[in-house]
């Protein structure tokens, strides 16, 4: 998955959450996958991001039941929204479908016994492919972002029939026991990056306004709890080495010290930023910095992206395809990171940092899990970063992205949903199923 803008990240999308999309990027004038970045791409010197997580079958089956997942949510596309609309945060599905076929064969499949992944393919040649001209039109770092729509992609039939016989591939290479040291890492990885990427197309039926297969969860809150106060300290952030499965941006495991602070339990409400909206919070220049103004203006943004003004006075949210009145109990999802900082400093507070949030995940009480969470810390490496062999994962982002935490949504999958996973977004942000909470410096 990481699953990894689901096109600009790749999470725009080959994040696939990265990017999953191209939605990721700095600024709207980067070009999307574009990897110029200070930080050199060595070929990982630390051989355990080479071990397998779990056993081969079980990641087979895994991805067997994930794909299951993503063809339930094609099962419900109409015949021309495959493709659909030019939307700079999400990929046509017939190009992203594709992708995720050619990410699993591309490493799975592919790659010859003893090849650098970080190699170019001209000196060191990949296994061809079970289709031509995949590595043009699905691999995000060479087929733009806007080319999506136009490029001559396989047909939805033709799709679906490529990413049966790579998997069919992957099983026979498997029961043969033609199994190298990679492969069961590999395998891990193509699942992670498919459940990234199918969350990254339940944020694109949301963008859309598709009907989806079924309606997730909509996390409440229906017991407030206190704030809880933490003291001074230090916590750990990062993956330990025996982790398993985990991408480089969570290696390793460091501690770092926190000063005393008070956090919110639970992440907010629609009902208290209804409040803030009240007091006329998205017109008072006091809450907002330079970059949210520039945003706010350029969006006309008066309330979340998914509201309206009902016919009673009240609010509407879009749910996929469907308007429904706002629960004041629902968790807020679907906001910028430049609208929950304003509610915060509204609030008099502000937003957690990633060493905060990650301390309050260990106290009793503190709800994760509800939603993906803004935090005020840029996305960087860790000290000693090293590229895994999937290098654009995390090197076009550093430096430009904000770091969510939260332990996944509602449409992420258990397997990736773990309070050490990293994701990253631009702060404008609203297709992510993304929510927030606050925390006062004690």
């Amino acid at each position: 998955m990481p699953r990894h803008d689901a096109a600009r990240d790749h999470r725009i999308m080959c994040h696939p959450l990265m990017p999953l999309l191209p939605s990721r990027l700095s600024d709207s004038t980067r070009p999307l996958k574009s990897c110029q970045c200070a930080h050199p791409l060595q070929r990982p010197a630390d051989p355990p991001i080479m071990r397998a997580a779990s056993d081969l079958t079980l990641t087979l089956q895994r991805l067997d039941a994930a794909r299951s997942r993503l063809d339930a949510l094609a099962a419900t596309l109409p015949d021309d929204g495959w493709i659909g609309p030019h939307l700079s945060g999400v990929n046509p599905p017939l190009w992203e479908y594709g992708h995720i076929v050619w990410f699993e064969e591309h490493w799975c499949l592919r790659q010859r016994p003893g090849r650098d992944p970080s190699e170019s393919p001209l000196l060191e040649p990949l296994a061809p492919s079970v289709r031509p001209w995949t590595d043009w039109r699905y691999n995000s770092s060479h087929i733009p972002h806007a080319a999506r729509w136009s490029a001559p992609l396989l047909d939805r039939d033709d799709v679906r029939a490529y990413g049966c016989e790579v998997r069919e591939r992957v099983r026979a290479r498997a029961a043969r026991g033609d199994v190298d040291a990679d492969l069961p890492y590999f395998a891990e990885l193509a699942l992670t990056h498919e459940l990234m990427h199918t969350e990254a197309w339940w944020m694109m039926w949301q963008t859309r306004g598709l009907v989806p297969p079924h309606l997730p969860r909509e996390p409440r809150i229906d017991a407030p709890r206190a704030a809880i106060r933490i003291d001074r300290g230090t916590v750990t952030l990062g993956s330990p080495r025996d982790a398993g499965f985990v991408f480089d941006n969570e290696k390793w495991a460091h501690d770092v010290a926190h000063d005393a602070f008070e956090i919110d339990a639970q992440p907010v409400t629609c009902g208290a930023f209804i409040e803030f909206i009240a007091a006329g919070g998205y017109d008072d220049e006091r809450w907002w910095d330079t970059d949210a103004r520039a945003w706010r203006t350029h969006a006309g943004a008066r309330h979340p992206r998914y509201w309206r003004s009902g016919a009673d006075g009240g609010w509407e949210m879009r749910r996929f395809d469907r308007w429904q009145p706002v629960d004041p109990d629902a968790v807020l999802l679907h906001v910028t990171r430049h609208e929950a900082a304003a509610f915060a400093r509204w609030r008099g507070r502000r937003l957690p940092g990633v060493a905060e949030w990650v301390r309050a995940y260990a106290e009793p009480g503190f709800a994760a899990g509800l939603c993906w969470e803004w935090t005020t810390d840029r996305f960087e490496p860790y000290a000693g970063f090293s590229a895994d062999p999937y290098a654009d994962y995390s090197l076009p982002w550093f430096g430009t992205h904000c770091e969510l935490r939260g332990a996944g949504s509602c449409v992420t999958d258990p397997l990736i949903a773990r309070p050490t996973y990293r994701n990253f977004f631009m702060p404008d942000r609203a297709d992510v199923f993304v929510g927030f909470r606050t925390v006062r410096s004690l």
